[in-house]
């Protein structure tokens, strides 16, 4: 840690630090592990390979005991204190060079009431994971769209997922929440349980403390969805675009349609597009039958999957260690304008990997007034965003090159929203953006738990 006393030249501490630590590695039922420990440079990995941080202390907490002492820790020492479960912020804001890192990832209990449709999960989760134990009851709730992902950073930023627009997003479906706050203590909230509180984490990201266990609430689902699945040629792709438009905004609740401009194994360009339809095959089939019949695509497939599998579907497009960068914005609808935009500039995309994804959203998120929880662009249709993938350092300026130019040449036809998970290092003007008027309250709210912004390696809400 970073700390104002005369330190010792071995290991840069302080004499009152090093009897700190040790105390405090000897306090934890998890493991702590610094930069002189074997396993350090795995320890201080992230999912996204670009990011290359080295913090002083990071750790391994095995229960909502260990996150007290370490923030504890933490505030006796000054330190910068960075929060993992999942380590997919795509910033790496869930790591930090020369301060803590209190990683939750190897909490995972989770417990599923199969009557009261209600599962508890400990932070450390992913949704796979979590899937894998409400499925087995033939229960979900929204998580995201790729199995590694953890359940904590996804819903604390409101929480995209196949299930959105039937059930709400992540955070809708949250019902009560154990978190560490600034000051040590541990706390439960809920609609009756620090309502205040409560409001803020649906949404408001890491701001307010440390989530050790989250409450949802589940929804009948499955085994098996249907799904459909048409590739366009790029030749075609201006046509399939106009039609997407209108078939996602046309679409049930039960229907979620979501689609990217890719590149193929042959290196030609293409316009994908996917529908999932949350409730019975049977049923699912005519309202996606326009999706199959519309063009004349490449490659068609219309089957029903079970849900586990719909998943983990897109997990080998995004492993662990691979080098991304995006920037996201909603828009209301593809206007032609951005259409011609979007065309013009993923035909310049840097490699094969890149991609131009369109999430749906709407239905029963849309539906939830603004002012319900953070997440506050709820009149959004569709979250549009370029994701630059690759492997090479040298070759990082021309991918984040690549992905700001699209974001800008789509500016124009955005709403100017955001979602707060995905955003990068891009500033407090964007951190605003994703909460518009929701930002008083949550500053008045930071203010209330966290006075000094002890927690600020986040997509930072200032006390105010």
């Amino acid at each position: 840690m970073e700390l104002p006393r005369q330190t010792d030249t071995l290991s840069g501490r302080s004499h009152s630090s090093v009897a700190a630590i040790a105390q405090l590695r000897q306090s934890l039922h998890g493991e702590l592990v610094l930069p002189t420990d074997a396993g350090y440079d795995e320890a201080r990995r992230v999912w996204n390979g670009a990011i290359d941080k080295r913090p002083a202390a990071i750790v391994f907490c095995a229960d909502a005991d260990d996150v007290v002492r370490a923030v504890t820790y933490a505030r006796s020492q000054g330190s910068i204190v960075a929060v993992r479960s999942g380590g997919h912020n795509v910033a790496g804001l869930s790591v930090c060079d020369d301060g803590m890192v209190i990683d939750l990832s190897r909490m995972k209990k989770i417990v599923v009431d199969p009557e009261r449709r209600i599962a508890r999960a400990e932070a450390g989760l992913n949704l796979g994971e979590f899937d894998a134990a409400t499925q087995a009851h033939g229960l979900a709730t929204t998580m995201g769209v790729n199995g590694d992902t953890g359940i904590a950073g996804l819903t604390l930023g409101g929480g995209f997922g196949k299930l959105g627009r039937k059930h709400g997003l992540s955070c809708d479906n949250l019902i009560a929440a154990e978190i560490v706050t600034a000051d040590g203590r541990l706390l439960r909230t809920s609609a009756g349980e620090h309502p205040d509180l409560f409001w803020a984490l649906r949404g408001g990201g890491g701001n307010f403390g440390i989530v050790t266990a989250f409450e949802y609430r589940l929804h009948p689902l499955g085994p098996a969805l249907l799904v459909g699945s048409v590739l366009h040629a790029y030749n075609h792709a201006r046509e399939a675009m106009r039609f997407y438009d209108k078939f996602s905004r046309d679409a049930p609740d039960e229907l979620s349609v979501d689609a990217a401009l890719v590149t193929l194994p042959s290196g030609d360009r293409a316009f994908s597009i996917s529908a999932c339809y949350v409730g019975s095959p049977e049923a699912g089939e005519p309202v996606i039958a326009p999706l199959m019949k519309f063009g004349s695509p490449i490659e068609s497939r219309l089957q029903a999957i079970p849900y586990l599998q719909i998943q983990s579907a897109g997990d080998s497009l995004f492993p662990r260690g691979r080098r991304y960068y995006w920037k996201a914005q909603f828009l209301h609808r593809i206007s032609d304008g951005a259409i011609e935009a979007l065309l013009d500039s993923y035909a310049k995309a840097p490699n094969n990997s890149s991609l131009l994804v369109f999430q749906q959203v709407g239905g029963a998120i849309a539906r939830v007034p603004a002012s319900h929880t953070p997440y506050a662009n709820r009149d959004a249709a569709l979250d549009c965003f370029p994701i630059a993938i690759w492997d090479d350092p040298a070759d990082d300026e021309a991918n984040i090159h690549w992905a700001r130019h699209l974001w800008n040449a789509v500016r124009p036809f955005s709403t100017g929203g955001v979602y707060a998970n995905n955003l990068g290092d891009e500033g407090d003007e964007r951190v605003r953006d994703a909460y518009g008027g929701n930002y008083v309250r949550l500053a008045a709210i930071k203010k209330q738990y966290d006075p000094t912004n002890f927690f600020r390696s986040n997509q930072n809400i200032k006390p105010g």
